[in-house]
């Protein structure tokens, strides 16, 4: 296994387990884990209610247990649309491949325990994207506007940066193109960032700072400034402080859901300028905290609550760029894989296979465009005087 397959593999996984740890804490506070859990959450847990089922009928879904959520689902259909093009993407290759995954491709969900398409577990802001595109027919590159802002779109970016490792910028930008499908405003902004995040975690030799350094480079606005109140709080930290209420404090003022997760502000989730996801300053907050460390960050994460597996899913992405495989308890991977009836590991090599593709096809364009360069700047032509001309 080469580098580049070792890291996407581990990315990979290291989303997804961060997904089904987080998945039993998601919107909760830490006081209220701590108190279902008898403590901090150490690994992988039972359901928040026992009776899943019916505790909220509007998302009855089996999270814990091992069981991961549409953040990895979404990714892997994502990875399938890159295993089918070999290329890089843009928002139409997510009306003309994504979207028929999600209408058109019955797969195991673990959430539901049964059999079925992908639309039925994925929650209103992604059924967005096949109401706007599947029937309304939507220019695919301004198909988010409109759509609730919130991390929908930043949590399956992870193949965008391995389709880019090693490239934040280009990262950035594909994911940009590739998120104005689903998302407008900050949650489009924070997909970009995420993407690049993951590429900058792919180069060899990174490390927690040159990720976070990357991210600051292409981000714009209040994600911009979310990720700088982070850094500081995280730079300014002391000893014996907690850190979820550090970055929470941090956060607070870019965030328009509100301190009550599920009951968000009057403005949550609207177009700023100003604002931004929490999710994703929240998830290099611990990154950068734990200096790139793969348990230490991710369990910082699904302890951390509100929107837990969205923020492990990212930290342990990061981290496992940082680290590889080997940074990822295995006894994580078998469990999730098992409970989840999923092969990690084959989804990892599907993306490492299109990832060396584009990476072939890159360097066969960057040739050619250094031999355009060097047409457009060679004076040797422009200065030989013409055959025939006047002396």
């Amino acid at each position: 296994m080469n580098w580049l397959e070792d890291r996407t593999v581990a990315t990979l996984i290291g989303a997804a387990v961060g997904d089904a740890l987080g998945g039993a804490t998601e919107g909760w506070t830490p006081e209220q884990i701590v108190a279902r859990y008898g403590g901090p959450v150490t690994g992988i847990v039972p359901p928040y209610y026992p009776n899943w089922q019916d505790a909220r009928p509007i998302a009855p879904y089996h999270k814990g247990d091992g069981h991961i959520t549409d953040d990895t689902l979404m990714t892997q259909a994502l990875v399938q649309v890159y295993a089918k093009r070999g290329d890089h993407l843009d928002a139409y290759a997510v009306a003309e491949d994504l979207v028929p995954l999600l209408v058109g491709e019955v797969r195991w969900i673990p959430e539901l325990e049964k059999e079925t398409i992908l639309l039925h577990r994925v929650f209103l802001a992604e059924k967005w994207i096949v109401a706007r595109l599947h029937y309304g027919h939507v220019d695919p590159r301004s198909a988010g506007v409109g759509n609730i802002v919130n991390c929908g779109a930043a949590m399956y970016m992870a193949p965008v940066g391995i389709a880019n490792a090693g490239d934040p910028r280009g990262a950035y930008a594909e994911a940009i193109d590739v998120a104005g499908a689903h998302q407008s405003s900050y949650g489009r902004e924070a997909a970009g960032v995420f993407a690049a995040a993951v590429a900058a975690g792919m180069t060899p030799g990174a490390t927690a700072q040159t990720v976070v350094e990357a991210c600051l480079a292409v981000a714009r606005d209040g994600t911009l400034h979310a990720i700088e109140a982070v850094v500081e709080a995280v730079r300014t930290l002391t000893p014996g402080d907690e850190l979820a209420p550090v970055l929470r404090a941090a956060i607070a003022p870019f965030d328009t859901v509100g301190p009550e997760y599920r009951k968000p502000a009057m403005d949550a989730r609207l177009p700023s300028r100003t604002k931004s996801i929490e999710e994703l300053p929240v998830a290099l907050g611990f990154v950068l905290a734990h200096d790139g460390d793969f348990v230490e960050s991710v369990l910082g994460a699904v302890n951390y609550g509100r929107d837990a597996d969205s923020i492990a899913t990212m930290a342990g992405s990061i981290t496992a760029a940082l680290g590889g495989r080997g940074v990822i308890p295995e006894e994580w991977i078998t469990t999730i894989e098992a409970a989840s009836r999923v092969d990690l590991t084959a989804v990892g090599q599907q993306m490492a296979a299109a990832a060396h593709q584009i990476a072939t096809r890159d360097a066969g364009r960057a040739q050619a465009h250094l031999r355009r360069i060097a047409a457009l700047t060679d004076r040797s032509e422009v200065d030989a005087p013409r055959a025939g001309a006047a002396r």
